[in-house]
């Protein structure tokens, strides 16, 4: 385990953070992996970082920001920075692909098109919406990324508990 940290974590506080941070103005992405930045002791290197998986990758609409930034997380939960370690990969891709399917389950898709009701393929101007009052009420992204913090602490509470 890569943690600092080896207790359990709440699982509505580490959901609340993630919506915290994408609404002081952060990404999908950006806000997941924040929500869990102490736990992994990170420092600020992992916003840009995580920055450019935002918008479905860099506004690509293609895997979901918020599935994105677990991923990442389930990263540095499962793998290691050995090369040709097959075992750790394994792991790793084991808990990408149940985290991707369980929050597919609950939220409908994995993929960002989807999730904002887009069409597929369109590819948008770089430039993200401007954060307004509206933006937030027309999206569901705070929606992702609360779900995605709620599915990664339930699943790094099982990592835990499985090592003590």
């Amino acid at each position: 385990m890569n943690t600092k940290q080896t207790k359990a974590l709440d699982v509505e506080e580490r959901a609340a953070l993630g919506v915290k941070k994408f609404l002081d103005g952060y990404n999908c992405s950006q806000a997941v992996v924040a929500a869990f930045a102490d736990v992994y002791g990170l420092d600020d290197s992992y916003m840009k970082m995580s920055s450019s998986f935002g918008g479905g990758m860099g506004r690509l609409r293609m895997t979901c920001g918020a599935c994105s930034g677990m991923f990442m997380l389930a990263g540095l939960q499962t793998a290691s920075a050995t090369a040709g370690d097959i075992d750790s990969r394994t792991r790793n891709y084991e808990a990408v692909q149940r985290l991707g399917k369980e929050f597919a389950n609950e939220n409908g898709s994995m993929v960002c098109a989807d999730l904002l009701g887009l069409r597929a393929g369109i590819v948008e101007p770089p430039k993200p919406s401007e954060r307004t009052a509206e933006y937030y009420r027309s999206r569901p992204c705070a929606k992702m990324v609360e779900s995605a913090c709620r599915i990664y602490a339930r699943f790094y509470n099982e990592q835990v508990a499985q090592n003590d």
